[in-house]
């Protein structure tokens, strides 16, 4: 590496909501001639197995007031102050151009130090509603970029649609032909996200098992499901015989999306795009704790587009499921046209308009 390559710093939380997006503009970045140093947290470095090599992994310790005792509570400000002056101090020696928040709690020592250090910044928001770590420092950056459209706002601060950026496995995919369901092999593709999973390992199976036998027959299921869930629901299809695969974690969701009649899934915005983009029909189930109810408001695009189906937590059940997956799994036509209506809605080139954004601000560095 030269001294004369532009460094970025790339912030984001512990979760594939925040990381995938980064991961989508550090690859970019990358291939532009960019130094890229992601700042992230334990939890997050567990998603950074898809990152490019080259990409420098810093792991900052993340402090939340959601989680700990009182004392822990109490150290908190104290945690984050001490975070922040250290990645200020890291910026003094290792200069970057321009600093990327993608949210969560991670992101607040680098988006601090730039914002103590003055330095050219940026947040992306994946979601409808702000995250509480973004809305934080909206006011604080030169740039809100918004994933999802309309993005609720604090007043006074203006959003630039951007849409959500995807990784290059699921660009490589965009668009990808579409087999409608019919008499032959086909694939049901069940991704919990890695928060509120079980209701989905609670009813998807016994809803998948309700399905007439004539379209069980053709079936295959991959199902994303927690550690502490995964022997149960494997049990469960294995003793009505249906072909499922259950894992913690499916590193090749992409792949399996693409090949996929149906994706069941909750409506995280890293989700939600990946399937527009590559456009498939969905059943989407808004995780019902998720601040601000940004996940209903992170499916109301693909929704009113014709894309998905949405089934509000508070009223899923096994018989109201079943009849949904059937109403797409035995209807070619009607499965064909969600598959269109998704890629309708879908921002392929949201990590181009990041690129450019985050390019603008660091000519303001020079």
């Amino acid at each position: 590496m030269t001294e004369k390559q532009p460094l970025v710093i790339i912030a984001a939380g512990g979760t594939g909501g925040h990381m995938f997006p980064a991961q989508a503009l550090a690859e970019q970045l990358l291939r532009r001639g960019w130094r890229v140093k992601l700042s992230t947290d334990a939890r997050g470095a567990r998603y950074t197995g898809g990152f490019p090599h080259s990409v420098e992994i810093e792991q900052v310790s993340s402090a939340t007031f959601a989680r700990g005792g009182v004392l822990a509570k109490l150290l908190v400000p104290f945690r984050i102050v001490g975070g922040v002056l250290k990645a200020a101090l890291k910026m003094m020696r290792d200069k970057p151009r321009v600093v990327v928040g993608f949210g969560g709690y991670p992101t607040i020592p680098a988006m601090g130090a730039a914002w103590l250090l003055r330095k050219p910044r940026m947040i992306h928001e994946q979601n409808g509603v702000l995250g509480r770590v973004n809305r934080l420092f909206s006011k604080r950056v030169d740039v809100v970029a918004c994933g999802t459209w309309p993005t609720t706002l604090p007043e006074g601060v203006e959003g630039i649609h951007t849409g959500n950026p995807v990784r290059g496995a699921v660009l490589e995919r965009a668009g990808a032909g579409y087999i409608t369901p019919g008499p032959y092999p086909m694939s049901l593709l069940v991704i919990g996200g890695s928060q509120g999973a079980r209701v989905l390992s609670d009813v998807v199976p016994q809803a998948i098992a309700l399905l007439p036998e004539a379209l069980l027959e053709h079936l295959r299921v991959a199902h994303q499901a927690r550690e502490e869930d995964g022997a149960r629901v494997a049990q469960f299809y294995a003793e009505h015989n249906i072909p499922a695969e259950v894992e913690p974690f499916f590193h090749d969701v992409p792949a399996r999306m693409s090949e996929a009649q149906l994706i069941i899934s909750r409506s995280g915005a890293s989700s939600v795009a990946d399937i527009s983009v590559i456009g498939r029909p969905s059943i989407l189930i808004p995780y019902a704790a998720a601040a601000g109810d940004h996940q209903t408001a992170n499916a109301r695009g693909l929704a009113e587009a014709g894309g998905a189906i949405v089934i509000p937590e508070s009223k899923l059940t096994a018989g109201a499921l079943a009849e949904q997956i059937l109403s797409v799994m035995d209807t070619e036509e009607g499965a064909l046209l969600m598959s269109q209506a998704a890629i309708s809605v879908s921002k392929p080139d949201a990590t181009d308009e990041l690129v450019k954004l985050t390019e603008e601000l660091a000519q303001k560095d020079q």
